[in-house]
């Protein structure tokens, strides 16, 4: 067999392994949309399975003499930003992470987390984190072995952030934390401090789910996200998945007097899944190229709409009318001004999700500080719910009056996502830097929002973001796209702009 052969054999073996990945997919969709909980046991079962199979497939000592194989092709290789180059480096790093990890692991990871989802659904409910408890307790054991099979130089942590940033350490993220908390602190001082105050009533006022529900699919197909190749439903924490290349789901929640929560949990979804309708797909799908490059970057693309084009004066210029045609009479003696400031609103809150620009880094900073010391022995379980609470008193000034407010607000956990949350603030950072390329690149993008007109900022990520898969890594994308490494400037430049001209300050 030749370099080419196996290069096309890796090929079919990689895309029969994405159908069991989204067979897969399919079933944890259903299972926080529509499945009965009754069923989570057998579902775990199900979802352990498909690992099982997937892990097998993937570590199949044959792949990795193809990979060998194709690698030995110059041809192939010579251009590192080829597709075959950029599909075999990735194959390589997913091979050998791995083959490290026992199948045993990895099924007793699945089962264990399908139904630790089903119970945190229930803890949270039934506000009780003495109920989730007992599941985490077998949860970080295993984040524990895998890190411990990955291996690690300085922090265990380390090893699960790369499964969601490659190349990211705790080590970058204890330089880069400190001071932005200390820029967004002063900012949250001097917000706190002023006169200026937005009426936030005027967002709890009663909106039919109904009529939500048509306003945030308008809204998501404006921005454009497609929903030929995709849909939106409800489920207890909005999420976005991919189930295949002409299959993008994303789900949100609806409260009738919490307009806000609905439509921008609608609009960060909704950035997510623009992204996954426009990865390569001809020829490419189950491939590198057509996958994204991190979580850090997907978030900057659901932060970017949902924030930067979403609660942008612009955008509302153009959409309020809209508004209040389709809830008659709730916003009638509201004006633009008043709904953009209180859209806008920036105080200390409980929930991250709910949170506003300037506090919600604060939120990530108080998860990846206990994620780091459970994953690193330093905190045991029990102590998640006091630890928490004093966090937020540091953070925020803010005290939860319960673990529904508190530690049970996030899924995450139950999935053993640990190492995920860091990417939010990641994805918020790029955010800001993308958007600044692409206004300087496209024109003066707020002209083109006031005429509700997303096309030109839609195409501009497409080409330079969406299109490009995995060909660069997070850090190589953000250096080719804005010709600088990431930097907390734009970001920090424009909250302080925003909120200060919202203020005064």
């Amino acid at each position: 067999m030749n370099p080419e052969q196996a290069y096309a054999d890796l090929v079919r073996r990689m895309k029969e392994i994405a159908v069991l990945g989204n067979t897969a997919g399919v079933l944890g969709w259903d299972q926080e949309v529509y499945m009965p909980a009754a069923n989570a046991a057998y579902r775990a079962e199900q979802l352990s399975l498909l690992a099982g199979m997937c892990h097998q497939k993937f570590t199949d000592p044959k792949v990795g003499e193809l990979i060998s194989k194709a690698e030995s092709s110059k041809e192939m290789t010579q251009d590192s930003l080829s597709d075959s180059a950029v599909n075999l480096r990735e194959w390589r790093r997913s091979y050998d992470r791995s083959t490290k990890l026992p199948q045993k692991l990895v099924e007793e990871m699945a089962r264990v987390t399908s139904q630790a989802q089903v119970e945190w659904v229930e803890s949270r409910k039934e506000n009780k984190f003495s109920r989730f408890q007992p599941w985490l307790d077998k949860i970080i054991p295993l984040c524990q072995e895998q890190a411990k099979c990955y291996g690690y130089q300085d922090h265990p942590y380390d090893a699960l952030l790369e499964d969601y940033e490659p190349g990211l350490t705790t080590a970058e993220l204890n330089r880069l934390f400190p001071p932005l908390k200390e820029s967004l602190s002063a900012l949250v001082a001097k917000i706190g401090s002023s006169t200026r105050k937005p009426d936030v009533s005027i967002l709890k006022r009663p909106c039919p789910i109904p009529a939500q529900r048509a306003f945030c699919r308008r809204m998501s197909e404006a921005i454009g996200f497609r929903f030929d190749r995709g849909r939106i439903d409800v489920s207890a924490h909005p999420f976005t998945t991919g189930l295949g290349p002409a299959d993008t789901r994303i789900t949100t929640r609806f409260e009738e007097n919490n307009f806000e929560n609905s439509f921008f949990s609608t609009l960060h979804e909704s950035g997510h899944g623009i992204y996954d309708q426009n990865l390569p797909s001809d020829g490419h799908y189950g491939t590198p190229r057509a996958s994204a490059v991190s979580l850090g970057i997907h978030e900057s693309q659901s932060r970017l709409w949902e924030n930067l084009v979403g609660r942008g004066l612009a955008f509302w210029k153009f959409f309020y009318p809209e508004l209040k045609k389709a809830f008659p009479g709730a916003f009638d003696d509201v004006t633009l001004e008043a709904f953009h400031f209180a859209i806008n609103h920036s105080a200390p809150s409980f929930i991250r999700t709910e949170s506003d620009e300037v506090t919600y880094n604060l939120h990530i900073c108080l998860r990846y500080d206990i994620e780091v010391a459970l994953i690193g022995g330093k905190l045991k379980t029990a102590d998640i719910p006091s630890t928490w609470n004093e966090a937020m008193r540091k953070y925020l000034g803010l005290t939860p009056p319960s673990d529904a407010l508190g530690c049970l607000q996030d899924v995450h956990w139950s999935h053993g996502s640990f190492g995920y949350f860091p990417t939010y603030t990641l994805g918020n950072l790029y955010s800001a830097q993308f958007f600044a390329a692409a206004d300087k690149e496209v024109g003066t993008l707020e002209g083109k929002f006031e005429k509700g007109d997303f096309t030109p900022l839609r195409k501009w990520l497409n080409e330079k973001i969406h299109a490009q898969g995995q060909r660069y890594r997070a850090g190589d994308l953000c250096q080719e796209v804005t010709g600088r490494n990431l930097s907390a400037d734009f970001f920090l430049a424009y909250l302080k702009g925003k909120f200060g001209n919202l203020y005064g300050f």
